[in-house]
């Protein structure tokens, strides 16, 4: 997909962009390059493949979800993604950002003042921990995660910060199903029901995708997140 394409694509959805984000997200991608030269952020730096694999796909759970001004939380957005081009395009929201890298919560803070993008948070922490903490625990409408872990693992690190009521929505691509079947029982064990499994193909290289929306019926049993890296060597199964 050549980059001019984007608006066209988003077009296609209903999404309008206006001058100013169209200019955000051209100073986003000049950024990320910029910065990537000295802290590892991206192996993609193209500018067709920017803004398709990191910018398209990042904003494409808005095609099944309504976004407005909930407050949403992403786990491990590493430069930004999925959060951030969905807070150009919905300025309302209110986004925070945890990562356990400090070089990247700097390129983000960074970021996040050339954009002029305002109600963003950044916390170097680690999501088993920051799930412990009242600041934290249970205070977000949306989580979100893109790429980061097995849904077994992934319910662990997000469901906790998750208001009940609100939204677990995770990114994912080929092997969700399967996914979703070992990670059923870590999903209901962690106050989640599963809502939708929505399918797509990402325009162009035809590569499968799944937007998972979880609701958070219940609230998380206090011994959950586990310390860190429990969740990944010992999954709840």
């Amino acid at each position: 997909m050549s980059y001019e394409k984007f608006p066209e694509l988003l077009a296609e959805k209903n999404i309008i962009l206006s001058s100013t984000q169209k200019e955000q997200f051209n100073r986003y991608f000049e950024l990320l390059v910029e910065w990537n030269e000295n802290i590892n952020l991206t192996a993609i730096v193209a500018k067709d493949d920017v803004y398709l694999k990191h910018f398209y796909d990042s904003i494409t759970p808005s095609f099944y979800f309504p976004f407005t001004n909930q407050s949403i939380l992403d786990i491990g957005a590493g430069a930004g993604f999925p959060s951030l081009p969905l807070k150009i395009l919905y300025p309302d929201l209110q986004v925070s950002i945890i990562d356990s890298l400090n070089k990247r919560i700097g390129f983000l803070t960074f970021l996040a003042d050339e954009l002029g993008l305002t109600n963003v948070s950044f916390y170097h922490d680690r999501a088993e921990i920051a799930g412990k903490s009242s600041l934290h625990r249970e205070k977000y409408d949306i989580v979100t995660a893109r790429a980061v872990a097995r849904m077994s693992v992934l319910a662990e690190l997000c469901l906790p910060f998750t208001k009940v009521d609100g939204s677990f929505i995770a990114l994912k691509a080929a092997g969700t199903n399967q996914e979703l079947n070992d990670g059923e029982k870590a999903i209901k064990t962690l106050g989640g029901q599963i809502e939708h499994n929505h399918f797509f193909s990402l325009p162009v290289e035809k590569s499968d995708r799944h937007i998972v929306t979880i609701k958070k019926i219940k609230s998380t049993p206090k011994k959950y997140p586990r310390k860190p890296g429990t969740p990944n060597k010992q999954p709840i199964v």
